[in-house]
């Protein structure tokens, strides 16, 4: 790599529940997109390459969208990597830039999708064809396979595995699911906008044992963007009072360490976020204990847990009582989630990671209002897809 790469411009729409909304995917990536270049404060006509994910439309969506900004004949890369589709876009955008090969590349990420739990892709159809038959038949040699929603259920098995294994408690487990909706109140982005306490999140409609609805991510329709760009783009055009580094990014896909143990907490991604995670950490000579705010991929509130545990926050097994006494929100020692998460902003799988950036390049310029982190310099972002992938990018301002 020759050179350091900076998001410039950031934007998003709001998360909405599927088939709520009379617009397409395009129109999405329009108003994300469009609110992208005016925060970067360029035109389409600056940008030399695009990187466009999202998981459920057809081949050359990616163009489709990108048409709506633009018809300047730049290049356009369809990119399709399960839930990590977003960083994966991101992280395509920054090689670009800090390869020397552009100075300006838009990243983008969109999804439609429909109502009710996940379906199709990795989730539909005969599951011994699926990309991600060996993880589920690791779950079903030693969990069996039930009648709920499959995703659901890798995850509230691993659930049950942190519980039998280190006596987490259903009541840490939904105070995950408190605390980002909680988070949400406060974001006209979110999904959901509505804060409950954990006795509400545990009394509500159960989709996989311990897993309570509250504590799931919902299907959405949205869209997220960034320009990301070289320093001598920063300097030419006076941009560094908008410019946040991207200071590490890495990426990871699963290696034997995700199924040779038989767990599904294995199985969803552990691993691959804890190596994710020392890549990153050494990439940019900082760790954990650098990071102020952190974006992470909440599908279910167990993954959330394991993922304090992958980045290195706490110790294996201790992640419920980190949560419980309030370090992971306002007043502790990091806020995790400022945005209220996968768990109530929503989770359009295409546009997850990059609205994980937006949130955290709001952060960093200190511009996120009532969801503010007081003085955050660093933020992490933390990305996963079964199949596999897991993003981590962390961000400097």
């Amino acid at each position: 790599m020759t050179g350091k790469a900076y998001i410039v411009g950031v934007g998003m729409t709001r998360f909405v529940k599927p088939e709520t909304e009379d617009r397409q995917y395009w129109d999405l990536v329009k108003e994300a997109g469009t609110a992208a270049l005016a925060d970067a404060g360029i035109g389409y006509e600056a940008v030399e390459q695009v990187s466009a994910g999202y998981c459920f439309q057809a081949s050359t969506a990616g163009q489709r969208a990108a048409y709506e900004l633009g018809l300047t004949g730049v290049p356009v890369y369809n990119v399709n990597n399960n839930c990590a589709t977003g960083a994966t876009a991101l992280m395509m955008a920054r090689q670009f830039v800090e390869g020397g090969l552009n100075d300006c590349v838009l990243a983008l990420g969109f999804e439609k999708m429909k109502r009710g739990a996940l379906g199709g892709g990795a989730d539909s159809g005969d599951f011994r064809t699926s990309p991600v038959a060996r993880h589920y038949g690791v779950m079903a040699a030693a969990h069996g396979f039930a009648q709920t929603p499959p995703t659901a259920q890798l995850f509230g098995n691993a659930a049950r595995e942190h519980m039998e294994r280190h006596g987490t408690t259903a009541e840490q487990l939904a105070a995950v699911g408190a605390k980002n909706h909680r988070h949400s109140v406060h974001n006209p982005y979110a999904q959901f906008q509505e804060a409950y306490t954990v006795e509400e999140v545990l009394a509500a409609k159960t989709i996989h044992r311990p897993l309570t609805r509250l504590q799931c991510s919902p299907t959405s329709d949205g869209a997220a963007a960034a320009v990301v760009v070289s320093e001598r783009f920063v300097a030419e055009h006076g941009l560094a009072d908008r410019a946040v580094e991207i200071a590490a990014q890495a990426m990871t896909t699963d290696t034997g360490d995700s199924f040779a143990s038989g767990s599904c907490i294995d199985v969803v991604g552990r691993p691959m976020s804890r190596a994710a995670a020392r890549q990153a950490y050494a990439a940019g000579g900082l760790g954990i204990e650098d990071v102020d705010v952190i974006e992470l991929h909440d599908c279910f509130s167990v993954n959330e847990l394991l993922t304090y545990e992958a980045l290195g926050m706490c110790a294996e097994g201790e992640s419920g009582k980190l949560v419980a006494d309030g370090a992971t929100t306002y007043g502790g020692r990091w806020v995790v989630n400022p945005s209220g998460g996968l768990i109530s902003k929503g989770h359009p799988l295409g546009a997850t990671g990059l609205a994980q950036a937006a949130e955290l390049v709001w952060q960093l310029r200190g511009t996120a209002g009532e969801r503010q982190v007081p003085g955050a310099r660093v933020g992490l972002a933390h990305n996963i897809g079964l199949g596999g992938a897991a993003v981590v990018t962390v961000l400097r301002r």
